[in-house]
């Protein structure tokens, strides 16, 4: 197969899809892999490393997509990027189609195959291709959270860990999944006053017990959450329905009970978002203020630490992309169900469940499409 990785052109995004390493793999299983001049520079790898791995490099994204069987990148398509798409193709890449009704009838539209890194699972449940970018941004967020809350940034003005005589900062954490869990132990570890709200009580069980009283737990009520951010200094939301919409957690009048120069770091941006008053923005500008509160709502958040992050998602695409290179997309999803959650789009058909519910579109089941 002919597997094609372009340069990511989404705003200060410098992850890069493949890896050498990857790129090695593959060559050395009979493909050919293509790569855009100057892909791997943001996060380290120039173009003779790949040439090292037995990829070849080419002048433009244009001449990637019209030669590569199969794309794989990063980030979702940029609408230039769409318009080369075309039909019989496979996309292998983040989506989030959910929010983005623009891009998925572009999709539809192009005849392409399209796998969602963010909907392949496990044999636990748990979404594989997605921790990896989960656990980089749960990190950063309360990095970018303290930053945030520094008085020059438009924030309260206080210290995570704070001083002697001097409290630490309260970090409401919502959703006790891959982000929050590890989102809640950085923050921690900053010296933060820390609690996470989730609605599973296994989850809550298991947070417990394994950090014991490194951090609180609470479980999730709208009540709860009302209480808890009027005293809070940062809130990040971290909360996931897999394909789906982001709930909204805190509403637009709420602010209006927190601190001035309180920080919300939203990092279910991708999903739409889990505070009302969300919009995404960019790491050139990554903060706005609504109501005296303090919004930081990056959609690549893990693009800011673009080395750690590509490799860390290239160790857990390698397999899958090895595997739809090797059998071809449909045999391979025939082999595994947990590839063939991923499956989004297929042929000008919605295959995905939670983002027709969100779009208002028809489905397609999955299992009928490889079964045809």
């Amino acid at each position: 197969m002919k597997i094609g990785c372009p340069k990511e052109i989404k705003p200060q995004e410098f992850r890069v899809g493949m890896t050498p390493n990857a790129a090695q793999e593959a060559v050395a299983r009979g493909h050919e892999v293509i790569i855009e001049t100057n892909a791997g520079m943001g996060s380290g790898f120039d173009n003779d490393s790949y040439v090292a791995a037995g990829a070849r490099i080419v002048d433009t994204a244009e001449e990637v997509f019209a030669t590569a069987d199969m794309i794989v990148k990063v980030k979702e398509p940029q609408a230039v990027e769409r318009k080369m798409l075309r039909e019989g193709q496979l996309l292998f890449t983040y989506l989030h189609l959910a929010p983005d009704p623009d891009q998925t009838h572009d999709l539809l539209a192009s005849g392409c195959t399209a796998i969602a890194y963010e909907t392949v699972t496990d044999r636990n449940g748990g979404l594989p291709l997605l921790a990896p970018m989960s656990e980089v941004a749960g990190r950063l967020a309360p990095q970018v959270g303290s930053w945030t809350l520094q008085k020059a940034n438009g924030g309260r003005g206080v210290l995570m860990g704070g001083v002697p005589g001097v409290g630490p900062a309260k970090v409401i954490v919502i959703g006790g999944g891959v982000v929050g869990t590890h989102a809640a132990k950085i923050a921690a570890g900053m010296g933060a006053d820390v609690t996470v709200l989730d609605r599973s009580l296994p989850r809550l069980r298991y947070l417990d017990d394994v950090f014991g009283g490194t951090f609180k737990s609470q479980y999730s009520t709208a009540g709860a959450t009302a209480e808890l951010i009027q005293e809070a200094d940062m809130v990040i939301g971290a909360v996931l329905i897999p394909g789906a919409a982001a709930p909204k957690l805190i509403s637009r009048a709420q602010l209006s009970t927190m601190k001035p120069g309180a920080v919300l770091v939203d990092v279910a941006i991708d999903q739409g978002g889990c505070f009302e008053t969300s919009k995404a923005t960019t790491h050139a500008d990554p903060i706005y203020d609504v109501d005296g509160v303090m919004h930081y709502c990056v959609a690549n958040m893990p693009g800011a630490v673009a080395r750690t992050s590509t490799i860390a998602l290239g160790n857990a695409t390698m397999p899958f992309l090895l595997a739809l290179a090797g059998k071809g997309w449909k045999k391979a999803c025939q082999d595994d169900p947990h590839l063939l959650a991923g499956l989004n789009v297929h042929a000008g058909q919605l295959t995905y469940e939670a983002v027709g519910t969100a779009l208002g579109l028809d489905v397609v089941s999955p299992e009928a499409i490889v079964n045809a």
